[in-house]
């Protein structure tokens, strides 16, 4: 049956793929909201009551800034699968326009045509080109969702390096209280004894001398909390000035995994090792799309053409004799291959099949990294926690040290040199204890993030 001045054919066409494309966006995955400046404002009401670890992480992986880039690269890489797919399947495109003649043409009496057109173009084989980009977009959005679990891996260790950063100096400013305390007494001693002329006033100004440093540490330290706290409120999209109450304390951790077991876990989890896997796997469908170069092209496609002598597509005449068989539609196969190109294909191909050896390779010296990340924070976790024994005995003879020597000076059978010296290393070794329980949070937290574990809370290994 022979079409009728289907002129408005095109623009009805035009608009299904408009209104089409539409409701393909519509139905895709809704984007996450991003978390941008309005989201520390937004989130006020979230940071009432205290923050232990977890609810740091909590709050870091659901608004820091890196976790909104990295779940919009990976809403983008779905996208991009989607759009891929789209190679699968028939396109259409739609003409209509207006052609002037210097000359009359042999059958007719008009100088100019009007005319419009559909095209529909169904790919049928391309040498596995389409399939293998479809399958490359699906593993990068599999490489895009691993990204994902290593951004919140590092920023969880971030998070729980600063909070036990903040810890340990919060138990340097009690460290420092104490010795500022302790000094003052001495001061007060020395003073008594020097007022009664049983001291000399070298050793007052030796005491004023140790009690000025002191006191300028305990200030030093408390600078060092403000600056973790501020930290912590960065890395936790908030406000630098808003005052949080970040609670918690350095502790020992219950950790018995072997390196057999943490190695295990890792290579099984770790998203870096995912991403390497995946790289090999898009590398190789690179070589097939390069491949397809030597296989012919096969394509269907349908078109139709519509011409006539005015802007409605009027046949002209009485009986529209003129352009009668100016209205048809045509329907075909074409095959296309290259025979030659100088060896461009050839060595495009080889090309490809050596990135696939590289990121092979790359994929091993990741495997081989991770298991030395392992063995590394295993190593130091056991260091930390052998410090942590030792500097707990040196706090405590520390003490008795401090105690026995106040305690001469009183009975006027020490030396003020004593008493101070006493002090000092008691203050030092009470450092080392926080500093040793500090390691050894940190250590756990990154024996985690190598195994590619999310412990949001340091908790017990299971």
């Amino acid at each position: 049956m022979r079409l009728k001045r289907f002129w408005f054919l095109p623009v009805v066409i035009a608009a299904m793929l408009v209104f089409g494309g539409f409701a393909v966006a519509q139905d895709a995955d809704p984007a996450p909201q991003a978390a941008g400046p309005a989201a520390p404002g937004a989130g006020q009401q979230d940071i009432s009551g205290p923050f232990d670890m977890e609810r740091c992480v909590k709050r870091a992986l659901e608004l820091n800034p890196s976790m909104t880039s990295i779940r919009a690269q990976l809403q983008g890489s779905k996208f991009g699968t989607k759009s891929a797919f789209g190679a699968f399947l028939p396109s259409a495109s739609a003409n209509y326009g207006w052609t002037h003649y210097d000359r009359q043409n042999s059958y007719s009496n008009h100088y100019s045509d009007w005319a419009s057109g559909v095209s529909v173009s169904q790919p049928v084989f391309h040498g596995f080109s389409i399939l293998a980009g479809w399958q490359k977009a699906q593993l990068t959005e599999e490489s895009t969702a691993a990204s994902l679990d290593n951004v919140e891996l590092t920023l969880i260790g971030n998070v729980q390096s600063n909070f036990l950063s903040l810890l340990k100096a919060r138990m340097d400013v009690k460290s420092a209280e104490d010795s500022v305390a302790r000094l003052e007494s001495q001061l007060k001693v020395i003073t008594a004894f020097y007022d009664v002329g049983l001291r000399p006033k070298a050793e007052v100004l030796d005491a004023e001398v140790d009690l000025a440093t002191a006191r300028q540490g305990l200030l030093n330290a408390q600078n060092n909390v403000s600056i973790q706290e501020t930290q912590l409120n960065t890395l936790l999209n908030i406000p630098v000035e808003t005052q949080v109450d970040y609670v918690g304390e350095l502790k020992d951790i219950p950790f018995d995994l072997t390196l057999r077991d943490c190695l295990t876990r890792a290579y099984k989890g770790r998203p870096d090792l995912v991403i390497g896997v995946k790289s090999v796997e898009i590398a190789k469908k690179d070589v097939t799309g390069a491949e397809s170069t030597f296989y012919p092209q096969v394509d269907a496609g349908w078109d139709y053409t519509n011409k006539g002598v005015d802007a409605g597509l009027g046949k002209g005449g009485s009986d529209g004799y003129s352009y009668r068989n100016k209205e048809y539609w045509t329907a075909g196969v074409s095959a296309s291959m290259s025979i030659f190109r100088g060896g461009q294909d050839y060595y495009n191909l080889k090309q490809y099949q050596e990135v696939v050896k590289q990121v092979e390779a790359e994929l091993e010296n990741t495997r081989l990294n991770a298991g030395f990340e392992v063995k590394q924070a295993l190593l130091n976790i056991k260091s930390a926690a052998d410090s942590i024994d030792v500097a707990r005995k040196s706090v405590e003879a520390a003490t008795e040290a401090y105690r026995m020597a106040v305690a001469r000076y009183q009975a006027q059978v020490g030396t003020n040199t004593d008493v101070l010296n006493a002090q000092s290393r008691l203050t030092e070794t009470e450092a080392q204890l926080s500093q040793s329980l500090a390691n050894y949070g940190t250590a756990i937290s990154t024996l985690y993030v190598s195994m590619g574990e999310k412990n949001l809370g340091l908790k017990e290994a299971k």
